[in-house]
């Protein structure tokens, strides 16, 4: 079978990404082989990542383009350029518009540090999510994988896994936690899967 070629987009770290190359390596991510690391940040360490990891990286950051179709323009040029077949956004910050999100209708996957519909949707990201999470008092929270739409954490949910939350937890303390035993659990498993899936109708 013909592996479905992925493109991650990221902003920061790169931590989700380097769950991937891990996952990549070690055989559970099959069906796919990341092809393109894109970064809307030229900052970003994850650049750092594919490049250990052998992996062509591209920067697109908005900032420097002027515009959004000028931004979504080059990003899908580097898309055609790399016969990119699914999208994956981990820790992706810059907001992609309806046209864009429309010509990729569950292509494109999203990872989000909660379990939605709790504390997702616009201004939702990073240590913002689990501070809500902690201020409302739940006992529970954790990591859904999801397909993106033009709403904002709004696509239909692929896949979740919940994660305690302990007493005097913080943010910071919250965050890494859902990381470790929610996001870079889960987000291979929903990239092997949808990955296998495009593969397998590649065939038909």
């Amino acid at each position: 079978m013909k592996k479905t070629k992925i493109a991650v987009f990221v902003s920061g770290g790169g931590t989700n990404l380097q769950a991937l190359i891990n996952a990549q390596a070690a055989g559970k991510l099959h069906s796919g082989e990341i092809v393109l690391v894109l970064a809307s940040n030229p900052n970003a360490y994850a650049l750092e990542r594919a490049k250990k990891a052998g992996i062509p990286g591209v920067v697109c950051s908005r900032k420097q383009l002027g515009d959004q179709e000028t931004f979504e323009a080059a990003i899908s040029a580097q898309l055609k350029e790399h016969e990119i077949e699914l999208i994956v956004l981990a820790g992706f910050m810059s907001i992609l518009s309806e046209a864009f999100t429309k010509q990729w209708p569950e292509r494109i996957i999203n990872i989000h540090p909660s379990l939605i519909p709790s504390f997702c949707g616009k201004g939702y990201f990073g240590l913002k999510v689990h501070e809500q999470a902690l201020a409302y008092g739940v006992k529970v929270t954790g990591a859904t994988v999801h397909f993106v739409n033009e709403i904002p954490d709004g696509g239909k949910i692929i896949a979740q896994k919940a994660v305690e939350v302990m007493e005097g937890d913080t943010p910071e303390v919250l965050q890494k936690r859902v990381m470790e035993r929610a996001e870079w659990i889960l987000l291979p498993q929903a990239v092997q899967q949808v990955s296998e899936k495009i593969a397998k109708e590649k065939e038909l």
